[in-house]
């Protein structure tokens, strides 16, 4: 993170606002395509391009689903907590839960049920747990850990752990806090080039260069769509806008996609037209989290 130390607080959290941001546009961009395929969005659409709700889900135009309301749950629990505590975040997940949520994924449901029936704060490993539903959630872990990479691994798998336990899942989780990380520090798209052939190296089925378009809730084809798109495009708005043109899990691709865009390419970049559809209230509490987001890091503590 050493391109960061010259950064100044205000502009880190300018990032770190972009990166929560970014999420949320993505999340509401792509809901209104998720399950869809690319020749039905192109039939009913043409280019899907703004915030206009409805989907499956039947949402409001800037309305957001379980990716953005689960980070927000990481992120207040953070913030109450001054830090890091494991259960405060199971105890935030638990009252989203118990609150009826529009929507929540099968595997993120059973393991917010095991905690709230038996405590328990680590999921055993699954061989079906391979989907998106932890690592949607990452960026307020990623600006929390800004500057200590082996802090990142360790609070992304706790917070993973909590209801999704396979060494895929677990992969792309820790490479969505690098990538946020590296875009953060200003490192470009390079250093968001290294995290991804790092992560191929490692787990061949998340190299995006054998990219096939499926976008689907298998975390592989999620990581696949998201990097693809970030390498194929040069703005926010394009990037976000490729993704969720793919379908599938669109909601998700989307979250992760405008959480690391919105990190690389600034808050000047988020296109006004979406950011003024965006739900108010979480528009304005993403605001305010981001500060001691970053505040709370290793970076934040020392940036003038």
């Amino acid at each position: 993170m050493s391109a960061a130390r010259h950064f100044d607080l205000p502009a880190v959290v300018g990032r770190a606002r972009a990166c929560l941001l970014g999420l949320a546009l993505g999340d509401a961009l792509g809901a209104t395509t998720e399950f869809m395929t690319p020749q039905e969005i192109r039939a009913r659409f043409g280019v899907h391009r703004k915030l206009v709700g409805g989907g499956w889900l039947g949402l409001r135009p800037g309305q957001v689903t379980d990716d953005t309301e689960m980070s927000l749950c990481v992120a207040r629990a953070v913030a109450a907590r001054s830090g890091w505590n494991l259960e405060a975040v199971a105890d935030a997940f638990s009252a989203w839960l118990r609150g009826r949520p529009t929507d929540v994924g099968d595997t993120c449901r059973r393991g917010i049920r095991a905690y709230m029936l038996h405590g328990r704060t680590e999921a055993p490993p699954g061989r079906w747990d391979a989907g998106n539903g932890a690592a949607m959630r990452m960026a307020p872990v990623a600006l929390l850990t800004l500057g200590d990479d082996a802090l990142l691994v360790r609070l992304a798998l706790a917070q993973a752990h909590l209801t999704h336990n396979h060494p895929l899942s677990d992969a792309a989780c820790v490479a969505v806090g690098r990538l946020i990380h590296r875009a953060m520090c200003g490192e470009g798209l390079p250093g968001l080039t290294c995290v991804a052939r790092e992560l191929a190296a490692a787990h061949p089925e998340l190299d995006y260069r054998a990219y096939d378009g499926k976008a689907g809730g298998y975390v592989a084809e999620t990581l696949r769509t998201v990097l693809h798109f970030l390498h194929a495009t040069g703005s926010f708005h394009d990037c976000l806008v490729g993704v969720v043109n793919q379908g599938g899990d669109a909601d998700t691709t989307g979250a992760i996609a405008g959480a690391v865009a919105g990190a690389l390419y600034g808050l000047e970049s988020l296109p006004r037209p979406w950011l003024g559809r965006l739900d108010p209230a979480v528009r304005a509490e993403l605001w305010a989290l981001a500060e001691p987001l970053v505040r709370l890091s290793p970076l934040g503590r020392h940036l003038p």
